[in-house]
């Protein structure tokens, strides 16, 4: 005979499925035209942190979300590099980036790891898949302005492009993030030690390169620098309201 307790968490695991189809789609069925950005703030130092990684490498791989293209930034805090191990991956930019959300978006909880934060506009735990469903799904019914990275190539150690975006209602900072394709890491102490970490888009350098005028389009040629230039890298281009507002219009392109 089937437990309370296990009646219980039988129909919460069919809530969360039933919650889940209700906003993603099949992965074939799914169109890239809508550009959504989804950043995960997060920490190799973290143990709730690594099923917080794999929703967002599945969203990418999977892109489950009819009519929308997931964007994804894995961007790492610093403030868990004293708990015993620091996060090869960690900037303090990402933590200042993730508290100025945390203020704007008027957030009781302060800032923590796993936080999944949708088009600047939409902050949650960042391993709650239903959420991330709920929220993907009302993202992706808001028009964006359209950006664009042109003939972007990597020379002599260092990326080249070109950013496009088009008029905007309103003055917003234009960001270009560079980000490795994949990522491993061998955790030797605290939270997640002797643990093997995978991650997908992982920031290393996020550049405000300009600010678009009310009525008028947006261009630029750009230069970043690589650290390694033998690996895989993103280059993500996206507009956003000042001071981590709601996010306008993204793009992203892969460099090999």
């Amino acid at each position: 005979m089937m437990s309370n307790s296990h009646r219980v968490r039988v129909l919460i695991a069919a809530f969360a499925v039933v919650a889940m189809s209700i906003s993603f789609c099949s992965p074939a069925l799914a169109a890239s035209s809508n550009p959504i950005l989804v950043e995960l703030f997060t920490s190799e130092g973290c143990s709730s942190c690594p099923p917080a990684e794999t929703l967002l490498r599945t969203l990418d791989s999977a892109q489950p979300v009819l009519g929308a293209q997931l964007i994804v930034l894995e961007e790492h805090v610093d403030y868990w590099d004293d708990q015993g191990w620091q996060d090869p991956f960690s900037a303090h930019a990402f933590t200042v980036r993730q508290s100025t959300y945390v203020e704007r978006l008027h957030l009781n909880s302060g800032p923590y790891t796993p936080q999944m934060v949708v088009d600047g506009n939409e902050a949650f735990v960042g391993s709650d898949r239903a959420q991330a469903g709920r929220a993907l799904a009302k993202a992706v019914a808001i028009p964006k302005v359209n950006v664009e990275i042109l003939s972007a190539h990597v020379e002599n150690g260092k990326v080249q492009a070109h950013v496009k975006v088009a008029e905007v209602s309103s003055k917003a900072d234009v960001f270009l993030a560079l980000a490795l394709d994949h990522a491993q890491s061998q955790v030797l102490r605290g939270e997640n030690g002797g643990r093997r970490l995978e991650h997908v888009a992982v920031v290393k350098r996020l550049t405000a390169i300009g600010q678009t005028k009310k009525g008028e389009p947006f261009s630029k040629d750009v230069t970043i620098a690589l650290d390694h230039p033998g690996q895989a890298y993103r280059l993500i281009a996206f507009v956003q309201e000042a001071s981590e507002g709601k996010v306008l219009g993204a793009t992203v392109t892969r460099l090999q």
